[in-house]
């Protein structure tokens, strides 16, 4: 009976013993053992313990935001909304021309025989730029100037013996006519003679001598030489005809000329009415100051011009708005703020209008004076505490 006794003491102390090694056996330990029975239980033993700490992690977080004074609160900066001039500008490109920028061609065909101008030097409208070789027309005009004298003698002659009523009518209507057409012929050859020279047609600067001098000639077709006048320049540009309420004479424009480094205000002198049906655009005129002397034509220039104009504009960065799932722009503003810089982020919907640069305009959603957020705007969330850390 004793032996027995002995047995049964041993199982159950050998028992006690590993379970008390289980509980400090790894996880490798008891993988090593290659008992699945024994993993289970190690399973569910961790298993067990990991919910009681998540239970006490769950815990302590309950108490921490009960007791803890110190609160982690996101830094962000802000702006104050404020109204002011908005000018919006479109932007477009332009050339600078001149209706006094010409060249001229004869009028009759011979040679060249005189140039009297050089290229650079200024002229006044109606001077004497060159002269071509008339073909023996002047010689003509003289001959038929002595006829002319002698039909106008004889019929100032028959004309007072007519009064007197002395001779026929028909002496009378004879002379006159003999008269009058070779008054006519002389005329007609003058004209003639007077295609032969070329003048200036405005006063200006002879830009190119283009035809050397004993050169033929043809009417209509031979470049003579090029005339300038930069007194009146202006630019040039074609705008999209959804601008036309908008784009009006007394415009201001800023224009910047790139190759020269320079950038003036001026004003529209004319738009147009007349929409190009091929484009769909409208000219436009802008007027250059006479004293800009290094400005040339056909000159590239950048123009802005102002198309609208907001006096009371609250405007704001386009880097700040965000888009919902509906395609409603928002923004962040701070209300509730007290004497520690914290507040309130609340979220408004916004409706814009004309962006210029990185600015664009709020027409409804914000007031004037709202405290917007501007860094850490896309890191906050409607009715999160902020606080305000600006400089």
């Amino acid at each position: 009976m004793k032996q027995p006794y002995i047995f049964t003491v041993l199982c159950l102390s050998m028992l006690m013993i590993a379970c008390g090694d289980d509980k400090k056996q790894t996880v490798e330990d008891v993988i090593a053992t290659s008992n699945a029975e024994i993993i289970k239980e190690k399973r569910v033993s961790l298993v067990e313990e990991q919910q009681v700490l998540l239970d006490q992690i769950k815990s302590l977080d309950e108490a921490l935001s009960k007791y803890d004074t110190i609160k982690k609160v996101p830094l962000i900066t802000t702006f104050t909304a404020k109204t002011e001039i908005f000018n919006h500008y479109l932007e477009i490109q332009g050339n600078v021309t001149t209706k006094n920028l010409i060249v001229i061609t004869p009028e009759y065909n011979g040679i060249l025989t005189n140039v009297y101008v050089t290229e650079g030097q200024k002229v006044s409208k109606g001077q004497l730029l060159a002269k071509i070789d008339d073909g023996g027309l002047g010689q003509q005009v003289a001959q038929l100037q002595i006829q002319t004298e002698l039909a106008k003698t004889t019929f100032e002659r028959q004309k007072r013996l007519w009064d007197q009523n002395i001779g026929s009518e028909i002496q009378y209507l004879q002379a006159k006519s003999t008269y009058e057409s070779q008054a006519r012929a002389v005329d007609q050859l003058q004209q003639q003679i007077a295609k032969t020279r070329v003048t200036a047609p405005f006063s200006g600067t002879i830009d190119d001598v283009i035809t050397d001098q004993g050169s033929v000639v043809a009417a209509g077709q031979s470049q003579l030489m090029r005339i300038v006048n930069l007194d009146n320049m202006y630019i040039e540009t074609d705008v999209p005809e959804n601008y036309i309420r908008n784009i009006t004479k007394g415009k201001n424009v800023e224009v910047n000329f790139p190759v020269l480094g320079k950038t003036m205000v001026a004003t529209v002198r004319q738009a147009g009415d007349f929409i190009n049906p091929a484009n769909r655009t409208f000219k436009v005129e802008v007027g250059i100051p006479t004293k800009e002397k290094d400005i040339k034509p056909n000159l590239t220039a950048k123009l802005k011009i102002n198309d609208y104009t907001n006096e009371n504009a609250l405007l704001i960065p386009q880097s700040i708005i965000s888009e919902n799932a509906d395609g409603e722009q928002y923004v962040y503003v701070v209300n509730e703020k007290g004497s520690n810089d914290e507040g309130i982020a609340k979220k408004v919907i916004i409706k814009t209008g004309r962006t210029q640069g990185d600015i664009i305009e709020v027409l409804e959603g914000i007031e004037n004076g709202a405290e917007i957020i501007k860094e850490g705007a896309r890191s906050v969330e409607d009715g999160q505490t902020v606080k305000v850390i600006n400089l």
